[in-house]
């Protein structure tokens, strides 16, 4: 039997030839660090569920953003880790709160860094859940956009890059919007968190920040994962209220979604790589069931390949030095 004409092979004989024909592109530029930010407590304070992710002080998080820029990351994300809660999360848009000394300390020691900023109340309520509460115990959408407008508008003011809303409340980044131009923030773009899953990856962020629920589960507002036609719809709905970027949370078994929204929202796509799917790899490896660095990099060139132009991911300073390393 004769062989074919065509031989794929032919273009992967060498590193070179691979190189030169390899269709996605992973560079340091393309990932976000999650970070989290203490308001008491040690300097650093590591995370059992997280290896190798610690609270940080403010005076840490500096240490560790100069490193992140030296990198080439391109940016960071802020989680604050308040030293005290109510039911309203009235901590979130304190002037003087966790999250906006730390903003500002940063934009002062390294300008050029972009930082965003998570908004949401679930890090700073005393029960847990994304919004406040109506007597019978459910999310109050409304009221809650009220405050995550607060929340924004206090993150933008201590001079937040980029401002990203989590909570997965109805209109909020219609509102978002509003408030920020009323405030002079005409500028400062929004990240929403259009489709955010109730997922079963999401414990080991809320080991760090504190912030699993009291009672109940968050199924009344993250979305069911069994719906993809319900995720791009939820993306086009913040397209049209005024996001300038959409994200799809997680990121591990969601490519199809990825792909999607990408295709159907005509707008910078993000994904979060999330904590349980960072902690996976990391028993694995440790395990030895796994060589963690290329197990990372295939993940984050696969979402890359879905369509995300940008992965928020735990494992971006790693990934941003073995990157280097290649070059």
């Amino acid at each position: 039997m004769a062989f074919p004409q065509t031989r794929m092979r032919r273009l992967r004989a060498s590193s070179s030839l691979r190189g030169l024909v390899r269709e996605t592109e992973l560079r340091a530029g393309h990932l976000v660090l999650p970070l989290f930010v203490s308001e008491d407590g040690p300097p650093r304070d590591p995370i059992a569920s997280l290896p190798g992710v610690e609270r940080l002080s403010i005076s840490a998080l500096l240490d560790e953003a100069h490193e992140v820029a030296a990198l080439g990351v391109a940016a960071v994300m802020l989680f604050g880790v308040p030293a005290a809660k109510d039911p309203e999360g009235s901590g979130a848009w304190d002037e003087e709160g966790v999250i906006q000394t730390a903003v500002r300390a940063l934009k002062r020691a390294l300008p050029d860094l972009l930082v965003v900023t998570d908004v949401c109340l679930c890090e700073y309520t005393d029960h847990g859940h994304c919004g406040v509460l109506r007597e019978d115990g459910a999310v109050d959408n409304d009221a809650s956009v009220e405050l995550l407008c607060r929340v924004a508008v206090s993150h933008a003011r201590a001079g937040a890059d980029l401002i990203a809303p989590s909570d997965m409340m109805d209109g909020r980044v219609g509102a978002i919007r509003s408030a920020l131009d009323e405030e002079g923030f005409a500028d400062t773009p929004i990240l929403a968190y259009s489709a955010k899953f109730a997922s079963a990856f999401y414990g080991p962020f809320r080991d760090a920040a504190g912030s699993a629920p009291s009672f109940g589960d968050r199924r009344g507002y993250q979305m069911d994962p069994a719906n993809g036609r319900e995720a791009v719809r939820e993306a086009l709905l913040d397209v049209a209220e005024g996001a300038d970027m959409v994200m799809v949370k997680p990121a591990l078994a969601y490519g199809d979604l990825i792909r999607a929204v990408k295709r159907s929202s005509r707008l910078p796509v993000a994904a979060y790589n999330v904590s349980g799917e960072y902690a996976m790899v990391k028993a694995a490896a440790a395990a030895g069931y796994l060589d963690e660095r290329a197990a990372v990099l295939e993940i984050l060139t696969s979402l890359r390949r879905a369509g995300a132009d940008v992965i928020v991911t735990y494992h971006a300073k790693d990934a941003a030095q073995w990157l280097a390393q290649q070059s």
